[in-house]
């Protein structure tokens, strides 16, 4: 890489970093291209990107942004999982370093907040965006189908006395 590839990576890393909620940093050694291929995919798929880029490039690139602490982090073959969603990034790596014990959570950071390998795998655990939002519409939707049917029971109790009228007096 000369200079001009080398500061046009440190932009587009840069700009992707400022864009992100979470990053998470993961040790990849091992990894073939089949199980790489593998976990991009899964990552593309939860909504977040993978990263991987030389570690210099890299810390320069979290330089100016939320995420500047994490650049102890960066030693060895490391690849970034980046999410706008706080939690999909975590959950996505957690999931397949326990199926694949060749990915290792090194740690993250959800803005400022620098966390240990432990913390990403706590923030894995907490329910995605999507899923927060569809328990709340639930909460939200379950009162107003109560009162709903509530209010219509005794409209329906009228129509079947009613009903039971009409056959009657049909039987006479």
């Amino acid at each position: 890489m000369d200079r001009t590839q080398k500061a046009e990576t440190v932009a587009t890393l840069n700009r992707a970093f400022k864009d992100a909620g979470t990053i998470v940093v993961t040790r990849y050694a091992g990894l073939d291209a089949a199980e790489t291929f593998e976990l991009r995919r899964k990552v593309r798929e939860a909504g977040a990107s993978l990263r991987v880029a030389k570690n210099r490039l890299a810390k320069r690139a979290l330089e100016g942004t939320d995420f500047g602490a994490l650049g102890d982090l960066l030693k060895g073959p490391t690849a970034l999982a980046l999410s706008k969603d706080p939690v999909s990034a975590a959950k996505v790596c957690v999931d397949y370093a326990k199926k694949n014990e060749k990915l290792v959570i090194l740690g993250g950071s959800m803005g400022r907040t620098k966390l240990d390998a432990d913390g990403v795998k706590a923030l894995a655990s907490m329910p995605s965006l999507d899923e927060l939002r569809g328990k709340i519409v639930g909460l939200l939707k379950a009162p107003a189908t109560k009162i709903a049917g509530v209010l219509q029971a005794p409209a329906g109790q009228l129509a079947r006395v009613f009903g039971a009228y009409g056959a009657k007096g049909e039987a006479k």
